[in-house]
């Protein structure tokens, strides 16, 4: 089967499991922006040295895969789909979060200015598309096009995280 579908072509798109909406739907544009973070941690994950850090930039990745298919779901499909974000998984991050903040001094909890090093630099840039994905599904979810709750607050403690994260690097 080809990429190439066409059916793309009148400037709408297919939800995840089943009916059309414009490709400027606010789920799309959640979606959109969700791929546009997943592939900045693709790149952060290649300029990763340590497996600690790479294994979370991919556990994160697979998080906005799960959020990315809940937001391509129309409502009376949610009921089908594997897994949906939740507090177990706010949790994980607020772990990682916690671990990370204990480490810094307080002299280090400013906000700094980006660029130290290239893979701060991506998580940086990452930690502003998250902060975008955050808003793109507030609006989806005050129109009651996503309804998980959840995915607001993953996506508010995934750029916490991406900052402390981009800080961390720059040791």
């Amino acid at each position: 089967m080809s990429i190439v579908t066409k059916k793309g072509d009148s400037g709408t798109t297919s939800l995840f499991l089943g009916g059309m909406v414009a490709k400027d739907d606010p789920r799309v544009e959640l979606d959109g922006t969700l791929d546009e973070l997943c592939s900045f941690l693709g790149l952060a994950k290649s300029l990763a040295r340590k497996s600690l850090l790479k294994g979370r930039l991919e556990s994160i990745q697979k998080d906005l895969f799960v959020i990315g298919a809940e937001a391509a779901t129309a409502p009376p499909f949610l009921n089908k789909l594997n897994k949906k974000i939740d507090g177990n998984d706010i949790k994980k991050l607020e772990g990682v979060i916690d671990i990370l903040e204990a480490r810094r001094r307080p002299s280090e909890r400013v906000f700094c200015l980006p660029g130290k090093n290239l893979i701060s630099s991506v998580l940086d840039v990452a930690r502003t598309v998250a902060r975008r994905a955050e808003r793109r599904a507030a609006t989806a979810f005050k129109k009651k096009l996503v309804r998980n709750g959840f995915i607001l607050i993953y996506l508010n403690r995934l750029s916490d995280l991406l900052y402390l994260l981009a800080r961390a690097a720059e040791k």
